[in-house]
């Protein structure tokens, strides 16, 4: 009665591992994700040491967003801006032009932060939640190690010259994606192209975001700009299109064009190079598996993630994807119990596996439909 089922789906792409990249970006270290799929399509000494600059306020914008999903701080919030914050509105820094004793809400605060990056709105930012920026900068790395950014450690809150405030492409790159992840309702933040401070003492200052990519017809919609002498320039870099995103990081570009373009071919290489494939969807039916004495013939079954396979264009290749188990499988079957096994194969070599569950309760038949059932298939071998 029972056997092994083969269900195999056949698409006609090509999943590429590993992927060979046949453009070269000018920057000291670079890398490019399939959002989604997590795959990555380009990379260039992505573990080389840098100094993140002010890519560094994507962390710190990061704390004050879990602060606020965990109800341990509001956008209406105030602080109150020190003596330290207010040097930094000084001459020769990105500033949002705080004054001492400036009353500013925490939304003011984030976007001074993430459209005008200011350093003054990083310090009194960081002393509002922690009391001190450096007490602040420990929260920092402490997240940054959790979320497994496990070559970073950040000195102060807005990226300037520090030998300890360090990191990777390849860290920045799990940092934004976890702000995209996490909270999303925040990320539009950062591609809004101005931001207007009405500053106390003073007219408005309306400032534009300094993300070269977001004036470009190409879908950009963040993330962070930074610059050092000692580094020159960075950009961790967004695109969204047709529902998807490429995540990019590049540091040492030597001119701040260099950035913008340098960047900009990084992600239209992975739009027009590779196809993301959906196999499946969390929570959403997949397929069906025969059931055997139960009240319904089949349950649907899903799998606990999404899954998706970034495929190179151009190739005809087969990529296939098996449905594994041992079956039919007998009833009573409860919800989420695992009943089979997703296999992922690319030119006979399997790239993923994954579990696939009930998605709903299937009951037992009744002992005279079972004696009924069980005779049927003594007889006819009809299951």
């Amino acid at each position: 009665m029972f056997k092994k089922i083969f269900i195999i789906f056949f698409l006609n792409f090509t999943f590429c591992l590993p992927i060979n990249a046949n453009i070269e970006i000018n920057a000291r270290t670079a890398i490019l994700q399939d959002f989604l799929s997590g795959e990555i399509l380009y990379e260039k000494e992505p573990d080389r040491s840098i100094y993140p600059a002010s890519m560094t306020k994507i962390m710190t914008s990061i704390i004050a967003f879990d602060l606020i999903k965990s109800g341990d701080l509001s956008l209406d919030e105030k602080f109150i801006i020190s003596e330290r914050a207010w040097r930094l509105s000084t001459a020769g820094f990105s500033s949002m032009f705080v004054m001492v004793g400036d009353e500013v809400s925490v939304e003011n605060l984030l976007k001074g932060i993430i459209v005008a990056s200011g350093n003054d709105a990083c310090v009194a930012l960081a002393e509002g939640i922690a009391g001190t920026e450096e007490e602040f900068a420990i929260m920092m790395t402490s997240k940054a190690q959790e979320i497994g950014m496990i070559n970073t450690n950040f000195a102060n809150s807005s990226g300037l010259n520090d030998p300890d405030n360090y990191s990777t492409v390849k860290d920045i790159m799990i940092m934004s994606n976890y702000l995209i992840k996490k909270h999303p309702e925040y990320y539009k933040w950062f591609s809004e192209k101005e931001f207007t401070w009405d500053r106390t003492g003073g007219d408005p200052i309306t400032q534009g975001n300094r993300n070269p990519l977001l004036y470009k017809n190409m879908g950009a919609d963040g993330i962070k700009t930074g610059y050092l002498a000692v580094e020159r320039y960075s950009l961790a870099s967004s695109m969204e299109r047709n529902g998807r995103r490429l995540v990019a990081v590049g540091s040492g570009f030597e001119t701040k064009n260099a950035r913008s373009k340098e960047s900009s071919k990084l992600l239209i290489y992975g739009l027009t190079n590779f196809d993301l494939v959906e196999i499946s969807k969390k929570t959403e039916a997949f397929d069906y598996i025969n059931v055997w004495l139960g009240k319904e013939q089949t349950v649907k079954v899903y799998t606990k993630e999404n899954i998706y396979k970034t495929i190179k264009k151009g190739q005809k290749k087969l990529l296939k994807v098996k449905m594994i188990y041992d079956g039919p499988i007998e009833a009573p079957i409860k919800k989420d119990q695992v009943l089979a096994k997703l296999k992922i194969i690319y030119d006979e070599n399997q790239i993923g596996e994954y579990e696939l569950l009930a998605l709903n309760d299937v009951k037992k038949v009744n002992i005279f439909t079972r004696l009924f059932k069980s005779l049927n298939y003594l007889i006819w071998g009809d299951v």
